[in-house]
């Protein structure tokens, strides 16, 4: 049986002052009507039952997460205590699939992303799930990259393992970080680097198993988790329904544990990972500058969403509050973000400068703008 594990933990820095602490990029309508966790759960939904979609979250977003998506269980929640990456979070999400399907097959998707083409993106799972289920791989979904693109990891692949309903699927020879710009030239003018989507599926017992041979600390700490868990039937998640007992010893572990990606910790590590090739139309909605390449922008070349009116204004990005009028005159491939108590202006070439940004209010301790 297919489990999904949306991971909605992040902060989404890089969209501040939207993106909050208590309400960050996942819980926002940046792209449209619907939040991107709630389009995240729209697309999947014809794929797989809402009860065996977890969503894995940090606490201060839990309320918030059931208001929006209540179609999703309060068991289905898993609670982490604090942001420890992605190894660990995935890891917790194996336990409790575990519990329910020893023999579950497990999509990590993050909550985050946007997919254009849903239908497309239905059939590589389905492909995707027969490959982890008859052959035992851990299988990541690339992106065929369409531009030199710096803020990505990318993947390189080798020989084809098989081929089912047309979809392709190769050995992955090694996962690259964010190149610089030389480097992403030249992976998009090669035919076997693929953009890194950080959409995962494998057997649930097959990334326990990896986790215990690469990631040993990790390990450790899960079965202390699992001895709590494995006492209760039918078992519950950690969240609206855990015991006590749950939740402490969750805490202890996630104190004492590093934080580490699934990338690092297992990908680049494993034997038998693997990789499909896509085109989903795809974009990861890494900052305010993505906008550009997902949303329609007017004859100037602008991304405008609310009240705005410029002169001799283009290739900007211009976000707006409902009832405020935003007025430009002769700016260029600028970033303007209007919200109820802040204001965003900068370069588009410097939008990943916004993280740093967030630090620098953090340090001067004013906390009501974060």
């Amino acid at each position: 049986m297919l489990h999904a594990v949306i991971m909605a933990g992040g902060s989404g820095r890089r969209f501040w002052p939207k993106s909050r602490e208590e309400k960050p990029k996942q819980l926002q309508n940046i792209l449209g009507k619907r939040t991107m966790i709630q389009e995240t759960l729209l697309r999947i939904k014809p794929f797989i039952d809402t009860n065996n979609i977890l969503i894995i979250t940090g606490n201060p977003h839990a309320e918030e997460l059931k208001r929006q998506i209540p179609e999703i269980p309060d068991q289905n929640i898993i609670i982490e205590p604090v942001g420890r990456n992605t190894a660990p979070c995935i890891g917790l999400s194996a336990l409790y699939i575990k519990r329910r399907d020893p023999y579950g097959i497990m999509a990590v998707l993050p909550s985050d992303h946007l997919i254009k083409d849903k239908g497309e993106f239905l059939n590589v799972l389905s492909v995707a799930k027969r490959v982890a289920e008859e052959e035992g791989y851990l299988i990541t979904l690339g992106i065929r990259p369409e531009r030199p693109e710096t803020g990505y990891g990318y993947i390189q692949y080798g020989e084809e393992i098989v081929t089912i309903d047309n979809k392709r699927i190769f050995k992955v020879k090694r996962f690259i970080e964010k190149p610089k710009k030389e480097m992403a030239e030249e992976f998009l003018s090669s035919e076997n680097y693929l953009w890194n989507s950080g959409m995962f599926i494998w057997k649930v017992d097959t990334i326990l198993k990896m986790i215990e041979i690469h990631i040993p600390e990790l390990w450790q700490g899960l079965m202390r988790i699992d001895n709590v868990i494995s006492t209760r039937t039918p078992p519950r998640h950690a969240g609206a329904g855990s015991t006590d007992k749950e939740r402490d010893i969750i805490g202890e572990v996630y104190s004492s544990i590093k934080g580490i990606s699934i990338d690092y910790g297992i990908m680049e590590k494993a034997k038998g990972v693997v990789v499909i090739p896509c085109d989903l139309g795809w974009n990861d909605v890494g900052s305010w500058n993505s906008l550009i390449d997902v949303l329609p922008y007017n004859e100037d070349g602008n991304v405008v969403i609310g009240k705005h009116i410029g002169i001799d204004t283009t290739g900007s990005i211009i976000h707006n509050t409902p009832h405020k009028l935003i007025a430009t005159i002769g700016i260029k491939d600028m970033i303007i973000i209007e919200t109820e108590d802040a204001l965003l202006i900068c370069p588009r070439e410097r939008g990943e400068d916004v993280k740093r940004l967030v630090e620098v209010i953090k340090e001067k301790g004013m906390n009501e703008y974060l």
